[in-house]
């Protein structure tokens, strides 16, 4: 499966950054990438925290790995956490 990578930076309610990546099929709008990643906060305690194209862009295109894929198929998305998440 081809995923898209929106590489992401949200900051947090104590003020730190949050970075993590929303893994999409490659063909899935990035508004629909950006409300999974909304959800994501919701699921980590950071909700109404700022989400927008500028925190969430665009990064490139990729060969999905069969974890990614299966959460992917599953769910609709993956995310990669990467600093500052919980």
């Amino acid at each position: 499966m081809e995923c898209a990578v929106y590489d992401t930076y949200v900051t947090k309610k104590d003020g730190k950054i949050m970075h993590f990546d929303v893994i999409v099929e490659a063909s899935t709008p990035h508004e629909k990438a950006i409300e999974y990643g909304k959800e994501f906060l919701e699921q980590v305690g950071q909700g109404n925290q700022t989400m927008t194209q500028e925190e969430c862009q665009f990064c490139h295109v990729q060969e999905a790995p069969p974890v990614v894929a299966k959460d992917i198929e599953n769910r609709g998305y993956f995310i990669q956490k990467m600093e500052g998440c919980p």
